[in-house]
């Protein structure tokens, strides 16, 4: 019995038809497909070999119906594959967010030693010391935050109903 899936991944596009995917390829088109049907070559460039010399990543043809079922461009994504986009380590944001330059980021896990601790090593603040102890190493899960329109981090960004429902999220470029 087959298993459902569901997929989230970052590809390139081209439109291209049928007939231009196969001259592309230097393949003869089957007789009983037409070379008229709209549709992308994509890219995959999360793995895979390539299977050919002008490309880095796995090239094939997607027909339109089905790549616009399952592709969304950067500034039209919804919030699951911007989370997606976050965790692979892009910087996102939603195109109708009224401040400039903001954008949500993955901050990873942090683990540091304790203040106490001797050496020039990156260890546990002060500030931090303060709140859990000298002795105590700091292990800081990972979360989400913001950069601001006011140029400052927010720390633990929490997605509002608003966002989570949009579809105008985007990849920021590096």
């Amino acid at each position: 019995m087959s298993e459902v899936y569901y997929g989230t991944k970052q590809i390139k596009a081209v439109p291209m038809n049928r007939q231009a995917y196969n001259d592309y390829r230097g393949w003869e088109l089957p007789a009983d497909e037409d070379g008229s049907d709209a549709g992308f070559l994509v890219e995959y460039v999360d793995g895979g070999a390539s299977n050919h010399p002008d490309h880095e990543g796995y090239i094939s043809w997607s027909p339109a119906d089905v790549f616009e079922r399952a592709y969304q461009s950067s500034g039209s994504m919804n919030f699951g594959h911007a989370l997606q986009a976050v965790k692979e380590g892009h910087r996102v944001a939603r195109a109708g967010w009224n401040g400039k330059g903001m954008f949500i980021v993955l901050m990873p896990r942090l683990e540091l030693p304790p203040f106490n601790t001797q050496g020039t090593a990156r260890k546990v603040n002060d500030r931090t010391a303060k709140w859990i102890g000298e002795e105590t190493p700091l292990d800081c899960q990972p979360y989400l935050a913001m950069w601001t329109a006011d140029k400052k981090w927010q720390p633990g960004w929490l997605a509002s109903q608003a966002d989570m429902l949009a579809d105008d999220w985007l990849i920021v470029a590096d």
